[in-house]
């Protein structure tokens, strides 16, 4: 029995020791390390709740309060944040246009009564007088406008291939053609089919509708097709229009000093006998899809010109080029003809034949205003294209290479006498160096 307690007592021992140790090491008040490893556990875990709190925490929208919801990520937070600064600033960007309108307007009538005082000093007049002289020289006679029955359809449903600063563009875009077509001296008809989405959203909320008050510029839900059909019901109604010299039509402004004809209110020509009153008015004819034509920069067909009561298609997109055939393929798909501007005919592009939106219709509307396509690219396209104008016969592009040519056989020679020039400079100091070595 003796043994026994002897064999058993050293065993209990070291167990209660090792025990009090567990217990000691798993106490954080009596481990520092495990205290501070603990501590440090629990800040992490606190920022990481701030920042998932600060993530999930929505602008303005009560919906992501709600559990299930998705968070939102740093990159959209980061945007609604930029989004609300701009809004904050719209006020101060605002008196700063004002202010630099103030500005311009004032530096020009200072620049204008100088230069009244110098007409009135050189031709002994009133300085009154000489201000409404210059006055009158600056105002431009404004050009008459008229209406064509052309249609330009802006093809919005490229949604989905486009991204958000994209989608601003277009619409700037869309802005563009509409104050172009309303300056321009033949005013077509504007669709703008396919309407919804990013595009619409923005023109109701950032741009506060002001595209309502547009005119002569339509919107519509409908895909191009069925604009097609609506354009062709409005070039053949009462405000149709009236074709342009470019389309066939006469001259502007003959009619009047002729005096033999006095146009309606309708724009058409007055009829002469009293009977043509009672008249019915003559049904539209009817619509076909060959009354469309879908502009692509892949079309193998050239657009040689414009024709009257016919609705050119834009397609309404903005990708730098990522999409290739998207245009011609969707409008081959739909059976619509498609076509290209001639401007491989008429311009030596440095670039890919791609023109924005409000390009492709200002060019059109220059079109209509000249009947010159060479004219047209050359107001229009931008410089950056590095856009030339062709030659005539090839005689201008002949002399200008043979000056090229020139200047090119100019600079051979230049730069063969710096050769000989330096070949020889080598030898006289090769000999000068042998010299001195004997």
């Amino acid at each position: 029995m003796e043994g026994d307690d002897k064999s058993t007592a050293p065993v209990t021992a070291p167990n209660l020791d090792t025990n009090m140790a567990d217990a000691l090491e798993k106490s954080p008040e009596a481990n520092p390390r495990k205290r501070a490893r603990d501590d440090a556990e629990d800040d992490a875990e606190n920022e990481d709740e701030a920042d998932n709190n600060e993530e999930s925490k929505p602008s303005d929208d009560p919906a992501g309060d709600t559990t299930g919801q998705p968070k939102i990520s740093k990159n959209q937070l980061k945007k609604l944040k930029r989004q609300k600064l701009w809004e904050q600033k719209k006020e101060d960007r605002k008196a700063f246009r004002k202010d630099k309108r103030h500005e311009k307007t004032a530096r020009r009538r200072l620049e204008r009564d100088e230069r009244a005082a110098k007409l009135a000093e050189e031709q002994g007049i009133d300085k009154g007088e000489a201000l409404k002289q210059i006055v009158a020289a600056e105002q431009k006679e404004p050009k008459p406008k008229m209406v064509v029955p052309v249609s330009f359809i802006i093809d919005c449903d490229f949604e989905k291939y486009m991204r958000e600063p994209e989608l601003v563009s277009l619409g700037a875009q869309i802005t563009r053609c509409y104050a172009m077509n309303r300056a321009g001296q033949y005013q077509a008809h504007i669709l703008v089919s396919s309407w919804g989405g990013f595009l619409k959203q923005r023109f109701e909320t950032v741009m506060q509708n002001t595209h309502l008050n547009y005119k002569g510029v339509r919107f519509v839900d409908c895909d191009f097709v069925e604009a097609g059909k609506t354009a062709w019901d409005t070039m053949h109604g009462p405000r149709g229009g009236r074709c342009c010299p470019a389309l066939g039509g006469e001259q502007q402004g003959t009619e009047k000093e002729s005096g033999d004809k006095k146009p309606t209110e309708k724009g058409e020509d007055a009829p002469k006998d009293e009977t043509s009153a009672e008249k019915e008015p003559t049904p539209n004819p009817e619509f076909t899809t060959d009354a469309i034509v879908y502009l692509s920069a892949d079309s193998p067909n050239v657009l040689e010109k414009l024709e009257p009561h016919t609705s050119y298609v834009i397609g309404g997109l903005v990708d730098r080029n990522r999409e290739k055939l998207l245009c011609q393929k969707r409008a081959e798909g739909r059976g619509i003809r498609t076509a290209k501007l001639p401007i491989g005919e008429y311009m030596q592009m440095a670039s890919r034949q791609v023109l924005a939106t409000n390009h492709v219709v200002e060019i059109m509307s220059k079109w209509l205003e000249t009947g010159d396509w060479g004219k047209a690219f050359q107001e229009v396209i931008p410089k950056r294209k590095g856009g030339k104008l062709k030659a005539e016969n090839g005689e201008e592009g002949d002399e200008e290479d043979g000056k090229d040519g020139e200047v090119e056989a100019g600079q051979d020679e230049k730069q063969d006498e710096l050769e000989k020039k330096k070949h020889q400079q080598g030898e006289k100091q090769g000999e000068v160096s042998n010299e001195a070595a004997t």
